[in-house]
């Protein structure tokens, strides 16, 4: 149920949402220091989240609701996507209005990411959930580190899962397997409100890949990226395997560990280790096509949500 009634809509309604962007000729801004063949992808409607966050949204709280499944944990769920989805829509919103590819200044994003990871973590306090990490069955106990620790999760993971929508489907192919991956961890752990939540995210990213495989008929947007990276690391924390997200979301590590690298090489030796960071569009300039890197790229986080399922369930 959850995954059909997400794929319905957020197949039905993406058309009308796409022609409507282009009768007002709002289409992305390609980033000028990008792979040159990206820039014939400019004037593609963005903001596509806003079609499947709602499509989460709706189904993930009107299903419980029926079912008498609504919790307090499926409420803090859609606040992160819906709240790191608004940033993502303001940030957006600047780029179509003043046709640039700078929206949010990082101050403002990173401030509204951290407000929201702070009602996260009352709610989370207000659950009386265990204030320590689960790592492969041992309890690392925190006290109240873990306060920063969430903070620095959501954050962190928002910005990891931005980082890595850059090439058509890349994303949205990523997500639904690390998504897939919890919610069978939450359907052995009887959370089945998480699992409402992880499968309506499913069904969304299903019906959204139909328009944004290559080549994109629309890009998510940071309305998209920033919500779905908060909301999978928020999952992660409701499910009380935490770090796991590094193995699970490996592809997005991986994504922001070669920006980070890239920008630290360059800063101390003034060389660059790859051609293009973040590491898609390092494959990219070796002549990889985009296909290629999605289906390498969804491999690896494939293989990696296995063996978490194997070692870990």
């Amino acid at each position: 149920m959850p995954i059909i009634s997400s794929f319905i809509i957020t197949t039905a309604c993406l058309p009308i949402f796409i022609n409507f962007a282009h009768k007002k000729n709002q289409g992305q801004m390609i980033r000028e220091d990008g792979p040159k063949w990206h820039e014939k992808k400019s004037g593609t409607p963005t903001m596509g989240g806003l079609v499947f966050n709602s499509a989460i949204v709706l189904v993930g709280i009107l299903l419980p609701l029926f079912t008498r499944g609504l919790t307090v944990r499926v409420l803090v769920l859609e606040f992160i996507l819906i709240l790191y989805g608004l940033l993502g829509f303001w940030d957006d919103s600047i780029k179509l209005w003043k046709k640039q590819n700078e929206g949010l200044k990082a101050w403002q994003k990173l401030l509204g990411q951290i407000a929201g990871a702070v009602v996260f973590m009352w709610v989370y306090l207000y659950e009386g959930l265990p204030l320590s990490l689960s790592f492969f069955g041992y309890e690392i106990p925190l006290g109240f580190l873990y306060v920063f620790f969430v903070v620095f999760w959501l954050v962190g993971f928002s910005n990891a899962v931005n980082l890595t929508d850059g090439i058509d489907g890349l994303v949205a192919g990523q997500a639904t397997i690390a998504f897939g991956t919890y919610a069978i961890t939450a359907y052995v752990q009887g959370q089945f409100d998480v699992l409402i939540f992880c499968l309506a995210v499913i069904g969304a990213l299903l019906g959204f890949m139909l328009f944004n495989h290559k080549p994109a008929k629309i890009f998510m947007g940071d309305m998209g990226s920033l919500a779905l990276g908060g909301a999978l690391a928020a999952v992660s924390i409701l499910l009380h395997h935490e770090l796991s997200l590094l193995f699970v979301g490996i592809i997005f590590v991986i994504e922001t560990a070669s920006v980070m690298l890239q920008v630290a090489s360059f800063k101390l030796t003034g060389k660059r280790i790859f051609k293009m960071s973040p590491i898609h569009h390092h494959f990219e300039l070796c002549g990889w096509s985009e296909w290629r890197i999605d289906l390498t790229f969804w491999a690896v986080g494939i293989v990696a949500g296995v063996v978490f399922l194997l070692t870990s369930i």
